[in-house]
């Protein structure tokens, strides 16, 4: 027998309790009940099925649920202490021209920053940022402005006053002898209220016509143009068609002392005087007797308006100022002699 087969014999034998010498000993016909008994004694246990172990799930991360971003409690800003000049800003130069608005930097906190009671608070130990100084004005350039400034359409400066008639002297002194300007006309600009720092400019234009005066311009502009004032220039200057060569005519503009409607400006028509010739100097030139009477007229003028920052009012021909084109006063009016004689 086989080692297998004694192997099987032996397991039989341990499970009903009878040893190998006690075998021996029985017959054949014990050892086969023997082993027929040991037979249905034995129980098949079966093997537990191998199950395949399931592979683990990933695990789902669970995403956070959006949050409504809260809206922020917006909160009184602090506004540190004002750090601009009481003073008003001084008037720019004749030549300058004057912003509507031009913004400053503020030291205020915006309103869509939150801020932390300890920065709403400012304390005392917490230093203010200082403000740099304004670089210098670059040479011929306008000077810097510290503060806002709004001007009005009008043009018109702050009030300061009326300017004083120009004083004439007396007992017997030298009088200036003039042709044109009569005493007439002289004493209609002294008795105007002119205000300080109101004149700027003297513009010179010419009608475009060989002939009229102050009457039918100002029924022209009243009539045909629907200009509420009437005549458009502050003075005319007659070409001895309708009027007299050299004559100087005065319109209520003057008198009244409001802006002119000779500009296509408003801010300039409040602060510039228009003399108007009479005449078409694109295919005349004005008469010795006009330009005569006009020297007269802007000496006298610039008199009485006063000085601006130290300087006259400015002489200019229409077409050097108008911010639209213009060939007024005409191609052969000369606008060198007007610098020559009255600067820029």
């Amino acid at each position: 027998m086989q080692g297998g087969g004694w192997f099987k014999i032996g397991v039989v034998l341990s499970i009903v309790g009878i040893s190998f010498s006690s075998l021996a000993q029985m017959t054949e016909e014990q050892k086969r009940e023997l082993f027929l008994k040991a037979r249905e004694d034995i129980r098949v246990v079966p093997r537990p099925a191998t199950t395949p172990r399931p592979k683990p799930r990933p695990v789902a991360t669970p995403r956070p649920a959006p949050q409504a971003t809260p809206k922020p409690t917006p909160r009184p800003t602090q506004r540190p202490p004002s750090t601009k000049p009481s003073a008003q800003p001084a008037a720019p130069d004749d030549d300058d021209v004057i912003p509507l608005e031009q913004e400053v930097e503020r030291g205020e906190s915006r309103p869509n920053q939150r801020q932390t009671p300890a920065q709403a608070t400012p304390t005392p130990s917490q230093k203010q940022p200082s403000r740099k100084p304004a670089p210098p004005p670059k040479r011929g350039g306008p000077p810097p402005m510290e503060a806002p400034i709004s001007i009005e359409k009008s043009g018109l400066q702050e009030d300061q006053g009326y300017e004083p008639p120009p004083k004439r002297s007396s007992g017997g002194g030298w009088f200036k002898r003039y042709r044109y300007l009569t005493p007439a006309i002289r004493r209609a600009i002294d008795q105007a209220p002119v205000k300080k720092g109101r004149w700027r400019y003297i513009i010179v234009h010419n009608s475009g016509t060989r002939q009229g005066n102050a009457r039918i311009f100002n029924t022209y502009h009243l009539k045909t143009r629907k200009m509420k004032n009437g005549l458009a220039y502050h003075f005319v200057i007659g070409n001895g068609n309708s009027s007299g060569n050299g004559q100087i005519e005065i319109g209520s503009r003057w008198t009244r002392q409001i802006n002119g409607g000779h500009v296509a400006s408003d801010y300039l028509n409040n602060i510039a005087l228009g003399i108007c010739f009479v005449g078409d100097f694109n295919r005349d030139r004005p008469t010795a007797a006009q330009l005569a009477a006009l020297e007269e007229l802007i000496d006298y003028l610039r008199n009485r308006v006063g000085k601006i920052k130290g300087k006259p009012a400015a002489v200019r021909g229409h077409k050097q100022i108008n911010p639209k084109p213009t060939d007024c006063p005409g191609d052969r009016f000369d606008l060198r002699w007007l610098r020559r004689r009255f600067g820029w």
